[in-house]
Order: C-alpha cells, then sequence, then structure tokens
C-alpha cells in the first residue's frame, strides 16, 4: 500500500510534465549518472532493445528534455545531454519525494523518523536491492 501510495504521487509529478513512467525511470537514470550517456549504456542498464530506447529518447527530445549530439572523441556514438527542463524534472521529483516522505511519517518522533528509516533499509538490503541515494535533510548534516 505505502509504495502504491508514492507511486501515484510521483506519477502525477511526471505526468504534469507529460511523461511516461518508463521515460521518468529513464530520466532519473541520466540525470544522477553524472555524465552524458549513450544509448547503449540505457540498454544495457534497462535490458531494452535498441529500438525502444531509439523511440523513448527520440520522445524525449521532442518534449525538450534531452538532445542527442555526436560523441565529440568518436564520431560512431551519440552521446545524451541533458536540456534545462530535465533539470526542473529533477528538482520536482525531489519536491515530491520530499513531500512523501513528510506525509509518510507526519506525527512521528525523531527517534521513530531514524528507526523508521532503518527498518525500510533493513528490508531493502534483505529484498537484494540497494537504499536509494536520497537522504533526508538530518543526513547530510551529520
Amino acid at each position: 500500500m505505502l509504495q502504491s501510495c508514492t507511486e501515484q504521487t510521483l506519477t502525477a509529478a511526471m505526468e504534469e510534465m507529460e511523461l511516461t513512467a518508463a521515460q521518468g525511470h529513464l530520466m532519473g537514470y541520466l540525470i544522477h549518472s553524472g555524465e552524458p550517456r549513450c544509448p547503449r549504456d540505457v540498454e544495457r542498464v534497462f535490458h531494452l532493445s535498441h529500438p525502444t530506447v531509439s523511440g523513448i529518447l527520440s520522445r524525449l527530445e521532442q518534449k525538450g528534455f534531452v538532445e542527442l549530439r555526436t560523441d565529440p572523441e568518436d564520431r560512431r556514438f551519440k552521446r545524451i545531454y541533458l536540456l534545462p527542463k530535465a533539470w526542473q524534472l529533477d528538482e520536482r521529483i525531489s519536491r515530491t519525494l520530499e513531500e512523501n516522505e513528510r506525509k509518510m511519517t507526519d506525527g512521528f518522533t525523531q527517534q521513530e523518523r531514524e528507526a523508521f528509516a532503518a527498518l525500510l533499509q533493513r528490508a531493502i538490503h534483505s529484498m537484494g536491492g540497494e537504499v536509494c541515494c536520497h537522504h533526508g535533510k538530518e543526513e547530510e548534516s551529520k
């Protein structure tokens, strides 16, 4: 239920920016990768076919989130560059995640928030996942 509730708010935030869930996940990867990626990186990471990735990237380019440019060092490759609209999406999703966290722990004491976060991290680890890079402001100040 908790996952479903958070997905709804993230989906709504992406829909406001005219993105599908698949496009949103891909944008998250591109935004947090730290460097311009090539379409083959996307194929490998998401286990998608070349035509599927080409279609998603084409739609993201049409919507003004990315631009594909020839790699200056190897003209056989294209690189995916983020446009200002991509950073607006990142800000929007970050605000949504913060609001979700605030709602989720409303009425919790600080000790309960810390215990809840620790339990969630253990559950994620038990399921074979990695804890996401998003940390609350308390974490950042430590």
